[in-house]
């Protein structure tokens, strides 16, 4: 049965969307509420009946009891060839919903705030993060607080595939959250490359915007192999992951406030916070608006890259309960 509407083909694609990165079967219940961070509302049933549908394409098959998918081989060669016009813009969509599911409690420190997952061989999981250890001690890092798990484990909705582990780190979103809560509307630009020179911000020297990629920036650079943390945090020169917003002048107040009580919490903050209607880090504004450069959260593992250890990073990934995080240096 072909697709009757770009509205079905649209909820098609997201679910398989959901069921791509899944090494186990996965029922109806949980699929919803994966579409629901990705922005989609679908019921329980609705889903379902997707599902019955895709099974008769060969997008989807039945395993175990119950309403237990997989996605085939098929399914797979369909998410990949998803037309362009279902990609372009789900970036900044994912930010946007993020920020808004973000409930994280500035003054108790409780709720929940927005992760990268980041998955390694098992094998290679010990030396990354004696590679990453200079990077999270360093103010190059977002947070020091991390998750970690090993496969079949969880973290957020995600399971960890058989032979990996995770590393869970804070994603720059939280301060989106934050903001958004705090009543100061942010405009999320693009994310670059910041260039170091002699340990201050100069300039970004690459830049995607949100609006226009369907991957986070980060994934894209850190793949590219177009950073040099390592170095940064070694002598204060080279380029790190960053990521540029924008807010209205009158809330500069505001924002340093909230910026400060993150920074308390463990959560990073803003990096540089721009003064009205002056560009930062050589970035053109408008008038009656502030830049704000955000870290890269996923700079650690940018650093593990530039070593040749290879990973599968979903940034921008999940929710998880602020209280589940400890600090790096906790981990053995």
């Amino acid at each position: 049965m072909g697709f009757e509407t770009q509205d079905v083909e649209r909820k098609v694609l997201a679910i398989l969307n959901a069921l791509k990165d899944s090494p186990t079967a996965v029922g109806s219940t949980v699929i919803a509420k994966r579409l629901k961070d990705m922005g989609i509302e679908l019921s329980e049933r609705a889903v379902r009946y997707h599902l019955r549908l895709m099974d008769e394409r060969g997008l989807t098959s039945l395993a175990g009891r119950r309403d237990g998918r997989i996605i085939t081989e098929l399914g797979q060669s369909e998410l990949k060839k998803a037309m362009v016009t279902h990609k372009v813009g789900s970036a900044l969509t994912r930010i946007e919903t993020l920020a808004f599911r973000t409930d994280f409690d500035l003054d108790k420190c409780t709720g929940l705030i927005p992760v990268n997952i980041s998955v390694f061989r098992k094998e290679d999981f010990n030396k990354a993060l004696k590679i990453m250890k200079p990077v999270f001690q360093s103010v190059y890092c977002l947070s020091k607080l991390v998750s970690v798990a090993k496969e079949g484990e969880s973290i957020g909705d995600y399971v960890v595939p058989e032979g990996k582990k995770a590393l869970a780190t804070v994603c720059s979103i939280a301060v989106n959250g934050s903001l958004l809560k705090a009543g100061v509307p942010i405009d999320s630009k693009f994310g670059g490359i910041l260039q170091i020179r002699n340990h201050t911000p100069l300039r970004f020297v690459e830049l995607i915007h949100y609006d226009g990629s369907s991957l986070d920036p980060s994934e894209i650079f850190i793949r590219a192999r177009m950073t040099s943390v390592s170095r940064v945090t070694l002598d204060g020169n080279g380029e790190i992951l960053a990521n540029y917003r924008e807010i209205p002048a009158i809330c500069r107040p505001l924002a340093e406030e909230v910026s400060n009580k993150l920074e308390k919490a463990g959560l990073g903050g803003i990096f540089l916070l721009g003064n009205v209607s002056e560009t930062v880090c050589e970035t053109p504004i408008d008038l009656n608006r502030v830049g704000v450069v955000l870290i890269g959260g996923l700079n650690p593992v940018a650093a593990a890259a530039e070593a040749g250890i290879t990973s599968e990073s979903h940034a921008m990934s999940t929710l998880i309960d602020y209280q589940t995080l400890i600090d790096f240096s906790q981990l053995k």
